[in-house]
């Protein structure tokens, strides 16, 4: 079947032109504060709307049908056509003059990753770092998942986006038309950032780096507007607070909330994926914080809190905050966890497999998968002793088809061996062992902190170019969840026939 080029250039220009128009966004930032950069912001912003609607007119006639092919083809490249657009306001603004660094930094915040090569993060403009902080909040909720609210008005349909954009499990749907389900899901997403916005300027913190965090927040990213991230605002307890509780939220099931604001407060509490989600994120709390307490680390301790009470709450806050910044791959860093011990260093190596709930902005395996894992092979022990029997996996109260159940395994597999992979060329660089495994589970999972030299406390501007560039495809692929982006890879998906 012959690919249809036009619809998908024509979609490019509409993914360009919103690009474009959030650029212009920042340019008004920009103005607001003062901060000398908006003309270069908006020079940008214009250059992008001005190539995405010159594409949008040259591909005005063509045929709307989209098949599955091009849907995988637009979702890929779309992504990767907004990172390389993205970092028009970086260069020209002369924050990140490097190409290199400025593709990285961008494929980092709209694949909400959150590593950064930035070394003084404080010394950028305004509308640069609301720029920086914007490509996290587009990047959550998935661009394509935006564009699709759009696409009624050009007559195409969004379903193969969709299935392309969210490749998971989780088939639940708020509406029978995607464009519904993209509209009400940016409604949630929209509402929890201007409430954490609030709280967190309640709290302290300026409007405006408040709008940072609770756009890095809700999008599972972790830029921050301050080089020591959340720990600059350690000896306020309160905004750590207010942050968990986002992340919280940014790593469960948007759809889980959307049941959960129509009053359906009973079909949350039932889902074993969420149950499982809370479990795991107190247990590996309470985990961490006894560590924690009894390592008496005095960054995190002494000097906070002098008296017992206040060492205990201290540990257990920084632990909860850091099991959730890492399980929910949102990568705030409130204290250096590879200082802590040796065991917590392995422990929260772990903890960048998990991920968080499918249908959220997490990145990583997803709780439901390993949940279908474990289910499937408690299974197989009682399939040894009873090969006859019919012993389907549950979930939810549900059977569960064999071919899903296939497809979370070769999924678990594939990212596996794109770890060992990733981790492998990472070494062939010349980083060390620690570094090495560190930054691929980091940049895989969109985790953005790692380890060895790439601590939550340091920066990725080191690491060589060739080094970013492999960190860039990681984060690709890993934010597309794999599949989306490697079949392109595969001689035949371009078969015509």
């Amino acid at each position: 079947m012959k690919l249809n080029f036009k619809i998908i250039f024509h979609f490019f220009g509409l993914l360009l032109l919103c690009n474009g128009a959030f650029m212009l966004l920042s340019a008004i930032i920009s103005v607001i504060y003062k901060d000398g950069a908006s003309t270069q912001i908006a020079t940008a912003g214009f250059i992008v709307a001005l190539t995405g609607s010159i594409l949008m007119l040259l591909t005005k006639k063509h045929d709307k049908e989209m098949n599955k092919r091009e849907g995988y083809i637009v979702v890929a490249f779309g992504w990767i056509v907004m990172a390389l657009s993205g970092t028009l306001p970086y260069i020209i603004t002369n924050s990140i003059p490097n190409f290199t660094n400025a593709f990285f930094e961008t494929i980092s915040g709209y694949t909400t990753t959150g590593s950064t090569i930035l070394e003084d993060i404080e010394a950028l403009p305004k509308g640069v770092l609301f720029w920086r902080s914007l490509t996290h909040w587009i990047g959550g909720m998935g661009i394509i998942v935006l564009a699709i609210a759009i696409l009624p008005l050009l007559g195409i349909g969004g379903m193969q986006l969709f299935a392309a954009e969210a490749p998971g499990p989780s088939a639940d749907k708020l509406h029978p038309r995607i464009t519904d389900t993209a509209k009400r899901l940016w409604l949630i997403y929209f509402g929890y950032t201007a409430a954490q916005t609030l709280m967190l300027s309640a709290a302290g913190m300026s409007f405006f780096d408040a709008l940072n965090h609770a756009m890095t927040t809700l999008s599972t990213g972790g830029f921050s507007t301050k080089n020591a991230s959340l720990a600059h605002w350690n000896a306020q307890p309160i905004i750590q607070y207010i942050t968990i509780v986002f992340m919280f939220l940014a790593g469960t099931n948007f759809i889980l909330s959307h049941f959960a604001f129509k009053g359906n407060i009973s079909r949350v509490f039932k889902d074993e994926e969420f149950k499982l989600y809370v479990k795991l994120i107190f247990v590996f709390s309470i985990i961490a914080s006894l560590i924690i307490y009894f390592y008496s680390d005095p960054t995190i301790s002494s000097i906070e809190h002098p008296m017992v009470w206040g060492k205990a709450e201290s540990a257990f806050r920084h632990a909860l905050f850091q099991v959730l910044s890492v399980v929910t791959t949102t990568g705030f860093v409130s204290a250096d966890f590879t200082l802590w011990s040796s065991f917590l260093v392995v422990f929260f190596f772990g903890l960048m497999f998990l991920g968080g709930s499918a249908g959220s902005t997490s990145g990583g395996v997803k709780v439901v998968r390993h949940l279908m894992m474990i289910k499937n092979g408690v299974l197989e022990f009682k399939r040894t002793l009873h090969p006859n029997a019919i012993l389907p996996v549950r979930y939810n109260a549900k059977a569960v088809s064999e071919k899903i159940v296939f497809n979370i395994l070769g999924f678990f597999i594939v990212y596996m061996l794109s770890f060992i992979i990733g981790a492998l060329v990472f070494s062939l660089i010349g980083l060390d062992f620690e570094s090495a495994i560190g930054v691929a589970a980091s940049s895989l999972g969109n985790v953005g902190p790692a380890l060895g030299s790439f601590s939550p406390v340091e920066n990725f501007n080191h690491m060589p170019m060739l080094g970013k560039w492999w960190c860039s495809f990681l984060m690709l692929i890993g934010r597309l969840e794999l599949f989306t982006v490697l079949i392109l890879l595969t001689p035949f998906f371009w078969n015509k026939r």
